[in-house]
């Protein structure tokens, strides 16, 4: 074990470290607090203390993903132009994509966990309200028809990057797709998909 002593946050980020390259080489299956006790150079109990179980160490490992993510979209969107916004959304999350292919195994990890999945949900969540913010001055969709948009959006951006990480389609191919969905998904002048979507809310609130 190794004899340098580190505070309590140091240790944590050093483990998460640790439990990322893990996943990286072995993949998710891979990743136990004792094989991260083992790879950290560690005793098991210190791991145990700051995880407890392997769905809370998926867990933390997953927000701390996700905050990368969002954080590298959010920086790329600074910069861009209104006519921008569109590529730099979808450049920015393939890249992330590419760069953090551990994001899905840490995801498909967590399935099944009830308190995980919430977390995920939230963290979903948060996501489609940096997106919305972000194309809401570029649209005339009112904010629920833009906050539904972004949800399918998003869900369309997963199942490309799944494609992108296994080598069915090119970068350029997969920001190319998800910049015409989000063109498209958004158009202001859509207004008769928004008109639809308005009725039919009117309808349900009729029958409820």
């Amino acid at each position: 074990m190794t004899p340098s002593r580190l505070t309590k946050q140091a240790r944590r980020e050093q483990l998460l470290d640790t439990a990322l390259a893990l996943v990286r080489t072995r993949g998710a299956d891979g990743l136990t607090l004792p094989t991260l006790a083992e790879a950290a150079q560690v005793s098991r109990p210190i791991v145990y203390g700051h995880f407890g179980t392997r769905p809370q160490l998926l867990l933390e490992l997953y927000r701390r993903l996700d905050e990368r993510h969002r954080s590298a979209i959010a920086l790329a969107l600074e910069t861009a132009a209104p006519d921008e916004i569109a590529p730099v959304l979808s450049a920015a999350y393939f890249a992330c994509a590419t760069d953090m292919p551990e994001f899905a195994a840490v995801s498909a990890a967590l399935k099944g966990d009830p308190e995980a999945e919430a977390a995920q949900r939230a963290l979903l969540d948060a996501y489609v309200d940096l997106m919305a913010a972000a194309l809401a001055p570029h649209t005339a969709l009112e904010p629920g028809a833009l906050r539904l948009r972004c949800i399918g959006i998003l869900g369309a951006a997963e199942a490309i990057a799944a494609e992108l990480n296994r080598r069915a389609v090119t970068a350029p191919a997969a920001v190319g797709a998800l910049t015409a969905l989000i063109t498209s998904g958004v158009d202001p002048f859509d207004a008769a998909a928004d008109h639809v979507l308005r009725t039919s809310e009117e309808l349900n609130r009729r029958l409820a």
